[in-house]
C-alpha cells in the first residue's frame, strides 16, 4: 500500500482540542473495502496561512516490526473458582436487580452472570488502558458501520479460561450455562460479512496485544428482525435492546457536537465560521473486548444520538403541538434507530450520511481529546502520525477524511464540500504533473477517470494552467509553386463553400447563451474540445453533462486521501489493481496490497464446536492451536488414519443430530441426520446467486419424481438443502428468491413420493448465533458467487475450518482456500472472472444458447407446481439479451450446467463416506491461513505500523 498525505498548515481558535500547528493529513485504502487514515504533522508555534498541498510518500521508509506471534509473555492471574463465581451471580442477581426478586429464572440467570462476567473484563479493561497511557503507544482505531459480534457471554468466559467454573456454578444454582447463554439476543450491530470481519479484528487485535479501539454506532433496532411467512420475508425491527445491555457502559462524561446544515462564512482574518443548522450530541457507551488467554481487554466505543434538553419545545408541548415540541429529538435520535435505512428516497440517502458523518466527526473528535490527554499540557503535534492510526473498513468512514482536516484547520467548523474541493484541485495538479499537458486527450481521460467531483467544472487555477501552455500555431511557410487555371478556380470555389459554412455556424452560435458548450459526437463520447478564434490563441474547455448529477466519488476520495489501499483477497486486490483503480495504481503501484481477511479461530472452532476442538487437540499434540493456527496442518499427516476419521465422523454426526432439532425448533421440519446436510447461509443477493442453488435443487426435485421410488434411491444421495440469509428490505428481486426458495420447500417437504430424499429449509433470523449452530454440522457448503464479484467471503473459511467441503466458483477467497486445501478438496464450476465480461457482451449480442436442462428448470417453475406465485419477474430476469433486470447479468443460465455436473460429481464423492473424511479432514488442516490473527498481524506491520503491548 502507499500514502498521500495532505500537508495542511493550519491555525487553531482558543478550543481545548488544539494548538496551532502544521499537520500533514494521509488517509485511505478502498475495496470491498478496506481504508487506513493516518496523519504526519509538522508544529509550527506561528500563525500561518492555510493552504494545502499533496505529495507523495509511498516510497517513505518503513518501520521495523517485532513479530508478535512469536512473543511470549507471563500472565499474572487469578482465577476464580465456582464457588466464588456463584457468589458473585447471586450478588448481581440481588443488587443489579432488571428483574423481580422472587424468582431466578433464566432471563434473570442470564444478566446476573453476564454482570458477573464484566467485572473480570472491567478490571483487565481498566489496567489495559492505564498501561496504554502510561506507555503512549502508538495505537490503532478501526472504524466500521458495522460489528456483527453475536453473543458475548461463552466468548467472553471462554476467552477468560473460565467456562468450567462458570458452568459448575450455575449447575449449583439450578442452571445450566448452555441454557443460560441461550437467553443472550444477538448484538444487533451489523448484517454480513463487513461486521463479521470487524468483529473478528477486534478479536484477534485483543488476543495478540495490539493497542487498538474500536468505534461503531449503536443501531437501536439494528437491521430488522426477519419473519418467514406464507408471503416470504417479512421484517419487525429487532428488539436486543429492550431489556438492557449487559456489557455495555454509559459513559456519561463522554458526549461530542455533531452539526449539519447551514453555512460557511469568512472571518476578517480568513478563518471560516459555522453558522445555522442542526446540532445534536453523540454519547459513547463502551464495551469490552477481550482478548483469548491474555489480560489485554481493548475496547468498542459505540456512539447514540440525542439533543440537549434545550432543545425540546416545551411551548409546542404545552400548547399541544407536540410534533412539533419533540421534532429535534427525534431527528437526532433516528440516526441511530436502523443500520441501514432504505435510500430509495432523498430522506434515506441524507439519514444514510448523517450516520456516516456522525461516526466519523464523533469518532475523530474523541481520538484527537485522546492523543492531546495523553500528551499533557505540551502538545507535540509532530508525534501524532507516531501516535494514531485509523483504520477505515468499506468507503463508509470516507468522511473522515475532510473531517479530519477539518477539525485540524478549522476547530471544528465544518465545511466538507469546500476541503473536498481542495482536495480533489490539488489532486488534479498531482495528475497534471504524472502525464503533462501533451497529450490533452490523454489528460481528460484521465481527469474523468480520477477525479474525486464528477460532473462539475475544472477549478479555474486547472484551466488556466492548461490554456497557457497551449501554443499559438506557428503562420505556414509561404512557396511558390506553378499552379494552372482550373486548380485556381477549383480552389477558389472550396475556400467559398468553407466561408459560407463557418458564417452559418456563427449565427448559430450568436442564439445561443455564453459559454454553451459544443455537441457532442454521435457516439455520446465527451471529447476535449480547442477552440480559436482571430483575436486569441486555441482554448481547453472539460466539459460536464447539465443533465446528470454532480457527486462526490468516495471511492476515488478513498484512494487519493489514503496512504494504503488493500484488496480483502488475492484475486479481489488484482481487480481493484487491474480494474476498479487501475488508472490509480498505474500513477501510485506502491500504495495496493493485499491482505485476506481471516475469521477467529477462537469463536468459529474453540467455542462453537468444542466437540471437534477435543479431536483437534487430541491428534495434535497441542492446544496452542487456539492461537497459531498453522499447527492444524499437522492434521494433514494423519488424513488417512482410520481411528482419527472414525472420531471425526462421530463428531459430524453428533452436530448434525444438534442441527436437526435446531430446523425442528425454528421451521417446524422434521429432516434425517443421515442426509448430507448443505448448506448456503449469506447475505441474499443476486450476485450470490441462491437462484442458482434453488434451480439445481428444482431440477433434481423434478428428476426424482420421473422416476420411480427404487431409481431414485439409486440415483440421489439424500440431501437437506439449507438457506439462510436476509434480503435487504427494499431489494424487491432479492424478496422474491426468498419467497421462491420458501415455496419450493413447502411442496418438496410435503411431498409423499420423495419422503427423506430431499428437504429444503429456509431457516429465519439468520445471525451469528445460528451459524455458530449450523456450521459444526454442516458437510457441504455453497459459495457460489458470480467470479469476479465477491470481495473475499470469511463464511467459507469458517466452513473449512470445521470439516466442511466447498462447493464454489474461482471468486473471492475460494481461490486462495483451493490452493491450501487441495484442488482434490474443493469442487469447482463456473466461468472464471477475466471471462465475465466476454460473457456478458456475448450476451448482448444474441449469441448465447441456453442449456437444455436450464429451459427446462425454468419452464418447470412456470408449470405453478410450486404454487400460484407469478415468477414471471424472477424468471424474467434470467432471459432476454438486453435491459435492467434482464439478460442474467449474474450469469445463472452460463453455470447451470456446470453447476448440476458439479453436484453430481459431489454426490459420487458422498457415497465413499472414508474418501469424504478424508477430504473433510484436509479442509480443516488447510484452513490454517485464513485467522484473523494472520491477517492483523499484516496489517499491524505492514499498514499501521503498531506494536504489540503485553501487560505486565
Amino acid at each position: 500500500m502507499a500514502a498521500l498525505p495532505f500537508s495542511t498548515t493550519c491555525r487553531h481558535s482558543n478550543s481545548s482540542l488544539h494548538h496551532n500547528s502544521k499537520s500533514s493529513f494521509t488517509g485511505f485504502s478502498q475495496t470491498n473495502n478496506i481504508g487506513h487514515l493516518f496523519l504526519i504533522r509538522k508544529c509550527s508555534s506561528r500563525r500561518a496561512v492555510r493552504k494545502l498541498c499533496v505529495k507523495n510518500v509511498a516510497s517513505d521508509k518503513k518501520q521495523e516490526q517485532n513479530d508478535p506471534l512469536t512473543e511470549q509473555g507471563t500472565l499474572d492471574k487469578f482465577i476464580p473458582d465456582s464457588a466464588s463465581i456463584a457468589a458473585s451471580i447471586k450478588y448481581h442477581a440481588e443488587f443489579t436487580p432488571a428483574f423481580s426478586p422472587e424468582k431466578f429464572e433464566l432471563s434473570k440467570a442470564f444478566y446476573a452472570t453476564a454482570e458477573s462476567v464484566r467485572d473480570s473484563l472491567i478490571i483487565n479493561w481498566n489496567a489495559t488502558y492505564e498501561y496504554y497511557e502510561r506507555m503512549n503507544v502508538k495505537q490503532a482505531y478501526y472504524m466500521s458501520m458495522e460489528y456483527l459480534q453475536g453473543r458475548a457471554l461463552l466468548n467472553a468466559i471462554g476467552n477468560l479460561e473460565l467456562s468450567g467454573p462458570y458452568s459448575e456454578a450455575l449447575r449449583k444454582l439450578g442452571h445450566n450455562l448452555e441454557n443460560v447463554a441461550n437467553q443472550e439476543p444477538d448484538a444487533a450491530l451489523g448484517n454480513g460479512g463487513l461486521g463479521r470481519l470487524a468483529s473478528c479484528f477486534l478479536d484477534s487485535l485483543a488476543t495478540l496485544n495490539y493497542p487498538a479501539w474500536g468505534y461503531g454506532l449503536r443501531y437501536r433496532y439494528g437491521l430488522f428482525k426477519q419473519l418467514i411467512t406464507k408471503d416470504g420475508q417479512e421484517e419487525v425491527a429487532e428488539s436486543w435492546l429492550e431489556m438492557g445491555n449487559p456489557w455495555e457502559i454509559l459513559r456519561n462524561d463522554v458526549s461530542y457536537p455533531v452539526k449539519f446544515y447551514g453555512e460557511t462564512t469568512s472571518r476578517p482574518d480568513g478563518s471560516k465560521e459555522w453558522i445555522g443548522g442542526e446540532n445534536i450530541l453523540a454519547f459513547a457507551y463502551d464495551v469490552p473486548i477481550p482478548g483469548y488467554k491474555t489480560k489485554t481487554t481493548i475496547n468498542l466505543r459505540l456512539w447514540s444520538t440525542k439533543v440537549t434538553p434545550e432543545e425540546f419545545d416545551l411551548r409546542a408541548y404545552n400548547a399541544g403541538d407536540h410534533d412539533k415540541a419533540y421534532a429535534a429529538l427525534k431527528n437526532a435520535e433516528k440516526i441511530c434507530y436502523v443500520l441501514y435505512p432504505g435510500d430509495e428516497s432523498i430522506e434515506g440517502k441524507t439519514l444514510r450520511l448523517k450516520q456516516q458523518y456522525t461516526l466519523c466527526s464523533a469518532s475523530l473528535q474523541d481520538i484527537i481529546a485522546r492523543f492531546e490527554k495523553r500528551s499533557g499540557k505540551a502538545i507535540d503535534w509532530d508525534s501524532f502520525p507516531d501516535k494514531v492510526v485509523v483504520q477505515m473498513n468499506d468507503t463508509h468512514p470516507t468522511l473522515c477524511i475532510p473531517e479530519l482536516i477539518r477539525i485540524l484547520m478549522d476547530d471544528l467548523l465544518p465545511r466538507h464540500v469546500e476541503i473536498i474541493r481542495k482536495i480533489d484541485e490539488e489532486f488534479i495538479h498531482e495528475i497534471i504533473s504524472e502525464y503533462g499537458m501533451n497529450d490533452l486527450d490523454l489528460l481528460d481521460q484521465k481527469l474523468r477517470n480520477m477525479r474525486i467531483l464528477e460532473n462539475i467544472e475544472l477549478p479555474n487555477s486547472v484551466v488556466e494552467l492548461i490554456n497557457s501552455s497551449i501554443e499559438i500555431p506557428d503562420t505556414d511557410t509561404v512557396e511558390e509553386i506553378d499552379v494552372v487555371d482550373t486548380d485556381i478556380k477549383a480552389t477558389e470555389e472550396k475556400e467559398e463553400e468553407a466561408e459560407a459554412k463557418e458564417a452559418e455556424e456563427e449565427e448559430e452560435d450568436d442564439e445561443d447563451e455564453v459559454g454553451k458548450e459544443e455537441q457532442e459526437e454521435d457516439d455520446g463520447e465527451e471529447e476535449p474540445s480547442v477552440e480559436e478564434d482571430t483575436k486569441s490563441k486555441p482554448t481547453w474547455t472539460f466539459k460536464v453533462d447539465s443533465k446528470q448529477p454532480a457527486m462526490v466519488r468516495m471511492a476515488n476520495l478513498c484512494v487519493v486521501g489514503g496512504f494504503s489501499v488493500n484488496g480483502v483477497a488475492e484475486i479481489h486486490s488484482e481487480i481493484v489493481k487491474e480494474e476498479v483503480f487501475n488508472d490509480f495504481y498505474e500513477l501510485w503501484p506502491d500504495k495496493f496490497q493485499n491482505k485476506t481477511n481471516g475469521v477467529t479461530p477462537r469463536r468459529w472452532i474453540r467455542f462453537c464446536n468444542p466437540d471437534l476442538s477435543k479431536i483437534i487437540t487430541k491428534w495434535i499434540g497441542t492446544e496452542d492451536w487456539v492461537t497459531d493456527l498453522q499447527k492444524l496442518a499437522i492434521l494433514g499427516k494423519f488424513a488417512d488414519n482410520e481411528d482419527l476419521q472414525f472420531e471425526w465422523m462421530e463428531s459430524k454426526r453428533r452436530n448434525k443430530i444438534k442441527v436437526a432439532s435446531f430446523i425442528k425448533e425454528r421451521t417446524g421440519y422434521d429432516v434425517s441426520a443421515n442426509a448430507m446436510f448443505d448448506v448456503q447461509v449469506k447475505r441474499i443477493h443476486e450476485y450470490k446467486r441462491q437462484l442458482l442453488n434453488i434451480l439445481g435443487i428444482v431440477y433434481r426435485y423434478k428428476k426424482m419424481k420421473e422416476m420411480s421410488d427404487d431409481e431414485r434411491k439409486t440415483s440421489f444421495v439424500p440431501r437437506v438443502c439449507i438457506f439462510g440469509g436476509k434480503a435487504f428490505a427494499t431489494y424487491v428481486q432479492a424478496k422474491r428468491i426468498v419467497k421462491f426458495i420458501t415455496d419450493v420447500g413447502a411442496t418438496i417437504n410435503h411431498d409423499p413420493d420423495i419422503g427423506d430424499l430431499l428437504k429444503v429449509v429456509f431457516v429465519p433470523d439468520y445471525n451469528v448465533s445460528v451459524a455458530e449452530m449450523l456450521i459444526p454440522g454442516s458437510e457441504l457448503s455453497q459459495h457460489i458467487s458470480t467470479a469476479g464479484m465477491e470481495a473475499s467471503g470469511t463464511s467459507n473459511m469458517k466452513f473449512a475450518m470445521n470439516g466442511c467441503l466447498l462447493i464454489g466458483t474461482l471468486d473471492g477467497a475460494n481461490v486462495e482456500i483451493r490452493e491450501e486445501v487441495g484442488e482434490d478438496n474443493f469442487f469447482l464450476f463456473g466461468a472464471h472472472a477475466h471471462e465475465i465480461s466476454k460473457l456478458r457482451k456475448e450476451r448482448s449480442e444474441g449469441k448465447f444458447v441456453a442449456d437444455a436442462r436450464f429451459e427446462e428448470v425454468k419452464a418447470y417453475v412456470r408449470s405453478g407446481v410450486f404454487g400460484s406465485y407469478n415468477y414471471q419477474e424472477l424468471m424474467g430476469s434470467l432471459e432476454g439479451n438486453e435491459g435492467y433486470g434482464r439478460a442474467d447479468y449474474f450469469l445463472v443460465g452460463k453455470d447451470f450446467p456446470s453447476y448440476l455436473d458439479c453436484q453430481d460429481a459431489v454426490d459420487k464423492v458422498y457415497r465413499d463416506q472414508k474418501r469424504w473424511t478424508r477430504m473433510s479432514i484436509l479442509n480443516t488442516a488447510g484452513s490454517y491461513k485464513f485467522s484473523s490473527d494472520r491477517t492483523i498481524h499484516e496489517y499491524a506491520t505492514h499498514i499501521w505500523r503498531i506494536q504489540p503491548l503485553l501487560l505486565p
